[in-house]
């Protein structure tokens, strides 16, 4: 047999690595493609020269654009079967991406646990993206929801990492030369200042965008995202293909531009979760909440942690969950994030 059919949750051996195939050179396509399927206008990413007055070499790939690639060369060997994406912990941007870099991806398995209908079961993996020099450029870990092919397979010994809830400020790494003392509010877009945020403040960031089918298929193969619940309209009993998770981050990560806009590099990925599933034909909107702030070393940098929430229609304004703790079906994404902004 020479197709693939991807692995099922009783192919997954604990402490595994898996090498995922294909690396990919990255150039300024994929961020021009990147701001043409969302309206990502954050100025580090869109400007050599703001980047360079920052101390900064050039302009990097959109932080997301970066964790996307990697994400996608792992699919055909983690997701290609799943039933959901659950949620990710301890993600942390090691280092820029570059047009003219070339990430490859690799992922270790570090938990297993069958659901209790024997029909499917959560794996949990650490994956890393090197490039070309062979430097981890991002790593971080994701659980997945994976279908059983053979139902009789015994169940694994059940094991569930323990994964820290947040990424402790000092483990942040902040890109080499990143200085923001000369930084240009009036070209960023915004005026407000790492002080001008308080912890618990909420931030409604207004704007709408109706997800199209044919843009998330494009972002799926931008990706190379393979993953079958989103390509094949016959994988779900509905009919309908779900929106690639990573798609709504990224179109939350770009609404929220308005009323953060100086919130410029994504640096760490704390926990996230894919509260209910997007289809297209569904709007999105965004919000988000100050968790907390941390000082670092680099001139004029803070580090700020920010919860961002993305719903579609009919959500109340900063709805969230229910009295039974349960996400409100609205909800479409809950994420916690670490990024840097002027001090």
């Amino acid at each position: 047999m020479k197709t693939n059919p991807g692995r099922f949750f009783e192919d997954y051996r604990l402490g595994e690595t898996i090498a995922h195939a294909v690396p990919r050179t990255v150039s300024g396509g994929e961020r021009a493609l990147y701001h043409a399927l969302y309206p990502a206008r954050h100025a580090l990413y869109s400007s050599d020269a703001f980047a360079q007055s920052c101390g900064l070499p050039a302009s990097p790939l959109d932080d997301l654009a970066a964790f996307h690639t990697v994400f996608g060369k792992t699919v055909p060997d983690i997701s290609l079967n799943a039933v959901a994406n659950l949620g990710y912990a301890e993600g942390r941007w090691l280092l820029p991406v570059y047009p003219g870099d070339t990430l490859r991806s690799q992922s270790t398995v570090i938990g297993l646990k069958q659901n209790s209908n024997g029909q499917s079961g959560v794996v949990y993996v650490r994956t890393q993206g090197l490039n070309q020099r062979d430097a981890v450029v991002l790593d971080y870990v994701r659980w997945v929801m994976v279908k059983k092919n053979r139902l009789d397979a015994p169940a694994p010994e059940a094991v569930v990492p323990d994964l820290a809830k947040v990424v402790s400020p000092d483990r942040l790494v902040v890109p080499q030369g990143l200085d923001f003392t000369r930084y240009d509010f009036t070209l960023a877009g915004e005026p407000h200042r790492w002080g001008d945020y308080a912890v618990g403040e909420q931030i409604d960031h207004v704007d709408g965008v109706t997800i199209e089918e044919a843009e998330h298929m494009l972002a799926t193969r931008l990706w190379q995202n393979t993953a079958k619940v989103h390509f094949d309209a016959t994988n779900r009993a509905d009919g309908k293909r779900l929106i690639y998770g990573g798609h709504v981050i990224s179109m939350a990560r770009a609404l929220s531009f308005n009323g953060l806009a100086n919130a410029q590099i994504i640096v760490a990925l704390n926990g996230g979760a894919h509260a209910n599933p997007c289809f297209a034909g569904d709007t999105v909107r965004a919000w988000s909440e100050v968790l907390d702030k941390a000082p670092t070393a680099a001139p004029g940098v803070g580090a700020i942690r920010l919860r961002l929430v993305a719903t579609k229609q009919g959500a109340a304004p900063f709805a969230l969950k229910g009295a039974d703790g349960k996400y409100a079906p609205e909800v479409l994404l809950d994420l916690d994030y670490w990024a840097l902004m002027p001090i």
